[in-house]
């Protein structure tokens, strides 16, 4: 029979002094899963550690290699030498908040092809002497190409996005380059021309760049799951990567699981991520509960009737991991009593 392992980020509201954030939420499918599961509590981390740890994927250079694995789907023809190093250098927008420097990624704003092959254009003829070069494969997602890996620490986009960068910058015996890097973009980037009409539009600017991400793309690549079902691209590019099939979110959960066969499927849902990160409350809830009509309750259903034989929740936020692994049997234990949402979101 078929299992089931569901990674949701931000399931939980990270604000632990926000509790009234659950209060009249109705997600009672949600929480009768949640209730009558085997629930173990590990330490804090992002959702591209534990995708890669569950993809084997050796960690390089101090970082994860987020960089060539999702070149690997954006540029497949440019990993097929696995000496290079790749550097992720997306752009973002930088506000500068009493002392504070706060980060918003591109959740937070549209930009076109056109204007990131125009700003990164002008990156590189602005730092040409320094074998350094910005290739905008796509319009939010942009790579640096180097022949050796600098020795430099760095934090992922999610970890700073909507926080004080001056707690994240790289670190390392090669981070005072990356430093001055960054500084001269920020500088270019001021009173560019693509800027300017940004600003004019009312939209934020792009005015500065994130490096992330950097490694070598990994010789061997596998996983236990057997089908990857996401909306996010890095899983995809994982599976991708350790030839595992791969596909959107379906559009309709009851009929998809009538379908499925054995296998232990793993089921990406981030649409909670970017609600908690910039927090906005309202969203997260009213995302929640879509969840909960279009997820939850259907899993509930078919776990309950035995078309799914186990179920595993792996809920990530920045206070910690919450692993919850269910049995369709787990069910009928009526001295595990339902427990609200708040019950569960607490590490101890």
């Amino acid at each position: 029979m078929m299992k089931l392992h569901l990674l949701i980020p931000d399931l939980f509201w990270p604000d632990r002094l926000q509790p009234e954030i659950y209060q009249s939420l109705p997600a009672p499918n949600l929480s009768r899963l949640l209730s009558k599961s085997h629930r173990a509590a590990e330490p804090a981390e992002t959702m591209e550690s534990w995708l890669c740890k569950q993809f084997n994927v050796p960690e390089q250079q101090h970082n994860w290699p987020i960089a060539p694995l999702m070149l690997h789907r954006d540029a497949p023809d440019l990993t097929k030498s696995n000496k290079d190093f790749w550097l992720r250098a997306d752009p973002v927008h930088l506000r500068i908040e009493q002392n504070h420097i706060m980060l918003a990624d591109s959740q937070a704003f549209q930009i076109s092809q056109q204007e990131a092959e125009e700003i990164a254009g002008s990156i590189n003829h602005s730092v040409a002497d320094q074998d350094f070069s910005i290739m905008p494969f796509r319009s939010d997602r942009w790579y640096v190409r180097m022949t050796s890996a600098p020795d430099m620490y760095t934090y992922t986009l999610d970890q700073v996005t909507c926080r004080n960068i001056n707690s994240y910058l790289p670190s390392g015996s090669d981070s005072i380059h990356w430093h001055k890097l960054f500084n001269e973009i920020q500088m270019l980037l001021h009173d560019h021309p693509v800027n300017q009409a940004r600003e004019s539009r009312g939209e934020l600017t792009i005015n500065s760049v994130w490096f992330w991400g950097g490694g070598q793309m990994p010789q061997s690549i596998r996983s236990a799951f057997t089908h990857i079902l996401s909306n996010h691209d890095l899983p995809r590019a994982l599976a991708l990567a350790a030839q595992i099939n791969s596909s959107e979110l379906p559009g309709n959960i009851h009929e998809w699981i009538q379908t499925q066969s054995a296998g232990t499927q793993l089921i990406v849902l981030d649409a909670l991520q970017s609600k908690a990160k910039y927090r906005n409350g309202y969203d997260w809830r009213e995302t929640l509960r879509t969840l909960e009509q279009h997820w939850f309750s259907p899993i509930y259903s078919a776990l309950k009737e035995g078309k799914i034989s186990q179920l595993a929740i792996t809920a990530l936020n920045e206070t910690g991991t919450l692993n919850f692994t269910i049995q369709s049997v787990d069910l009928w234990k009526f001295w595990r009593l339902n427990r609200p949402l708040t019950a569960h979101s607490q590490k101890h």
